[in-house]
């Protein structure tokens, strides 16, 4: 057996580099680093040696460089992903909110933080954790329960048997999620003399599982006895590249298809067989088909609650669930007829068995309605002497996209009224992290989405309160020359939770900025915030002035930041639904009194 001595750094960064997917492309893109104490010496070296055939990135916070290769791989549908290494301590803690993000959503990503020294030697070293009763304890245990597979790097040879179960663990559709390799800094430069065949290029394949016999039986009984059936599409039909599938099988069949905030834009938004949104977000025509469904039909659907309106939106008396996914945790969700395989496949088996067997067309007045409701509240205002909505700001960007638009948000008010409003005319046009919903996401995620598809048009909504929480990967886009669109609401604080504290009787308090303990008035200036970090930033006053503004950002070479004052009180009077959100039994303000009555009411709606 021929041997090669390397340390355990580069011969980690040489294993990433020799992966590849199915169609030829190095699986491993990239990796993100932020070098510091426990991973500046072993990883840094490594990460030189080899940065012509992998390349290295450098952000501003290792959280938003994990959010810029978690939106990467979502934007791929899977089938790619990134690197991301740390260091010891606050380097490596600040990633773990990124693993949970991803660990949420489903999606790979590597993350390799530096961890202390496993001889013990200098213990404690800087920066190192220290339990008084368990000597094995580091910082990067935080990882465990947000990772899908974590393993602690303490020996050269571990590596022989880690890096094969973390790729196994990224590129399982099922089991796919964070891996994190936990690099012990001695470990890193330490030598070994490894296999020449474990560096040979090795391809991982994204198995498609057929269905259990009797478990598809099952599922085509059901459809075959159900009378309303609904389908709700989530972000499996993306992953599984089902997106044509399920078009054929609604058609063929006549199944209306609602859309989690995952699925959207699997169907296009005018497909006849589109009703839009489903849920506490969603739209009146999906919602009211939900409520009669006699079989509520999920593929590649977690349920969130956000979907299920807590599980008060399906109140057929006489509903049953069949969940198709590819993940058996998912398929067997609160009682489900399971069928446990791939979204395509499943798919196409079932369309195979149903042959021509037709569901009664839905109302199509139901979506009519819907979208007139909706085209009214995103036109440009007739007049201009107010502050424009969110809605308005959703429709001035939608008038100025294009059919390769990728519009992308995480968190606050807009992704709900984008999920609502948002006509998403191709499939991953519309990118939402909303399994974790995650503060900060957004400008990170940009730039991922971006660096998969740089022919795509990647426009950013973004909060003023999220724009604060993460902000500084818009320096990195800059210097990288990857040119995004960011459009920046500001209403002055955290209008969506300001409104979520109203709905359940509480007073405005510490969400908008007037409603904070300041001693002085915070009025940020985040166009001269965006421009010192070299954007092309402006601040527009009308929605006739956003959409200039839009137009004239296709023809700029750096990043755009378009800031615009929005109120932070209209949201859609139409659409939405009842979400469980317990307010206090007690209080000694009526506000909360009459919220508490009506909470109990509607809890009495949930099955």
């Amino acid at each position: 057996m021929k041997t090669v001595r390397l340390t355990a750094a580069q011969a980690l960064v040489r294993y990433l580099a020799a992966q590849m997917n199915e169609d030829g492309e190095p699986y491993i893109a990239g990796v993100w680093a932020i070098f510091g104490h426990g991973n500046v010496a072993g990883m840094g070296e490594a990460l030189y040696g080899i940065r012509e055939e992998l390349p290295t990135y450098r952000g501003q916070n290792e959280q938003s460089m994990a959010h810029a290769a978690i939106a990467y791989t979502k934007q791929l549908g899977r089938r790619r992903t990134m690197a991301v290494t740390s260091s010891i301590g606050p380097g490596a803690l600040n990633m773990v909110t990124a693993a949970a993000l991803a660990h949420v959503n489903r999606l790979p990503v590597l993350l390799i933080p530096g961890d202390v020294f496993a001889n013990r030697g200098p213990d404690p070293v800087l920066q190192q954790i220290e339990d008084f009763n368990d000597g094995t304890v580091s910082a990067n245990d935080c990882f465990k329960p947000v990772s899908r597979y974590f393993d602690r790097i303490m020996r050269p040879e571990q590596l022989l048997t880690a890096l094969p179960r973390a790729f196994r663990t990224m590129t399982d559709p099922a089991d796919c999620g964070p891996v994190t390799l936990s690099f012990c800094q001695d470990v890193q430069a330490e030598a070994y003399d490894y296999p020449e065949s474990f560096f040979d290029k090795k391809v991982w394949r994204q198995r498609r599982p057929e269905p259990d016999k009797a478990e598809l039986e099952e599922a085509i009984a059901a459809l075959k006895a159900a009378k309303n059936p609904i389908i709700v599409a989530g972000g499996g039909v993306h992953f599984s590249g089902a997106t044509e599938t399920l078009k054929s099988f609604a058609e063929r069949h006549s199944i209306p298809v609602i859309e989690t905030q995952a699925g959207k834009s699997a169907l296009a938004w005018d497909h006849e067989m589109n009703f839009g949104p489903a849920g506490v977000t969603g739209a009146s025509s999906a919602n009211a088909i939900a409520e009669k469904a006699d079989l509520v039909f999920g593929v590649g659907t977690r349920f969130q609650d956000f979907t299920t309106g807590s599980w008060a939106l399906f109140k057929n008396p006489a509903r049953k669930l069949l969940a198709l996914n590819v993940q058996p945790y998912d398929s067997a969700k609160h009682d489900a007829i399971s069928l446990t395989a791939d979204a395509k496949v499943g798919l196409e088996k079932l369309t195979e068995a149903l042959g021509s067997h037709r569901f009664s067309a839905p109302d199509a007045s139901l979506k009519q309605d819907w979208f007139a409701k909706a085209d009214a509240v995103t036109a440009a205002p007739k007049e201009a002497n107010s502050l424009p909505t969110d809605m308005q700001v959703i429709g001035a960007v939608q008038r100025a996209s294009r059919d390769n638009t990728v519009v992308m948000c995480a968190a606050g008010t807009m992704p709900g009224e984008l999920h609502q409003l948002w006509k998403a005319k191709l499939p991953l046009s519309y990118h939402m992290e909303y399994g974790f919903s995650c503060m900060g996401y957004e400008i990170a995620g940009g730039l991922g989405i971006k660096m998969a598809q740089p022919e795509r048009d990647v426009i950013v909504m973004v909060g003023d309160g999220s724009y604060m929480m993460m902000n500084s990967e818009l320096a990195t886009a800059v210097a990288m020359g990857v040119k995004i669109t960011v459009v920046i609401t500001d209403n002055r604080g955290y209008g969506c939770i300001n409104r979520l504290q109203m709905g359940t009787g509480g007073a405005e308090f510490n969400n908008l900025y007037a409603h904070t303990n300041q001693k002085n008035p915070i009025a940020i200036d985040f166009t001269a915030h965006a421009a010192s970090m070299g954007a092309d930033a402006h601040k527009v006053s009308t929605i006739a002035e956003l959409e200039t503004a839009l137009d004239a950002a296709r023809g700029a070479d750096v990043p755009t930041v378009i800031v615009i004052d929005t109120d932070p009180y209209p949201t859609p009077d139409a659409g939405g639904y009842w979400w469980d959100v317990a307010v206090p039994e007690v209080s000694e303000r009526n506000e909360v009194k009459q919220a508490r009555a009506a909470y109990e009411s509607a809890l009495k709606e949930r099955r």
